[in-house]
């Protein structure tokens, strides 16, 4: 079984974001594998265990990013792919299209199960696997949270927004992870060590035959900014009715949300 996990690279969760100029500062921040998308790769690797196969790791972004990649073949992925070309942005409609592109030259080693996080928790838009599967013409399911493999069959239970579903899919297919799939892993030191043996392939546009104009985004972000300061709390005073009308009136004057 050939399966191929896409991820990102994301601020360290207890990062404290700041802003500069209107952009993120990324001087002196931890980046990590975005959370989600652990549970992808370790998904990969007990699907590996039990079947066997080969794990490929994928990613497009900054040459940093090949440090989760890294993480990931620690984990135990058998080789990676870094697609690195600062023509590329952070619209989802260019990464899915770069990603497509990569996984159509794979000929030699065709993909059975596509993997990745259900979101990233810095844009959280949970885009860019959807659109991958589109682009692929595969089935997929999102936010799973129990996956299991017969044949050429996969049967999984997903999160449906504090329901369950089961869903059955013909591989090839797309798969995306939801907290409680599993529990990652930590990598081991000789995986760490094992790691910087495995082959880490970095690619440009021109190597999986891509042009600027293919790719150009379909979305741009206009303005970014911190919510305001948290002011506060009032005591209000009186009897509940005078209190709820100072509250409407609060609301309408000061917070604008009436």
């Amino acid at each position: 079984m050939n399966i191929y996990v896409i991820l990102k690279q994301t601020f360290d969760t207890e990062e404290k974001i700041v802003l500069r100029d209107g952009q993120i500062e990324e001087d002196g921040v931890k980046f990590v594998i975005n959370p989600y998308d652990e549970y992808a790769v370790e998904e990969a690797i007990r699907l590996k265990e039990r079947y066997g196969g080969t794990i490929v790791a994928i990613s497009v972004g900054p040459d940093r990013t090949a440090e989760a990649l890294r993480t990931a073949l620690a984990m135990g992925a058998d080789e990676a792919a870094l697609i690195s070309d600062e023509r590329i942005g952070q619209d989802e409609y260019s990464v899915s299209r770069t990603l497509a592109a990569y996984l159509k030259t794979q000929s030699s080693q065709p993909y059975d199960l596509i993997l990745g996080g259900n979101f990233s928790i810095d844009n959280g838009s949970g885009q860019v696997a959807v659109r991958l599967a589109a682009l692929l013409d595969i089935p997929h399911a999102s936010s799973v949270t129990k996956l299991s493999i017969e044949g050429d069959r996969a049967t999984v239970l997903r999160d449906a927004e504090g329901d369950a579903e089961t869903i059955e899919l013909t591989l090839p297919a797309l798969i995306t992870a939801q907290q409680g799939l599993n529990e990652p892993r930590y990598p081991s030191l000789p995986g760490i060590m094992k790691a910087k043996k495995k082959p880490l392939r970095t690619l440009s546009l021109e190597d999986i035959g891509l042009t600027e104009t293919d790719i150009a985004p379909k979305t741009k972000r206009e303005s970014l900014a911190l919510p305001p300061a948290r002011q506060a709390g009032k005591l209000l005073k009186g009897d509940p009715a005078q209190q709820a009308a100072e509250l409407v009136k609060l609301l309408r004057t000061e917070a604008k949300v009436l």
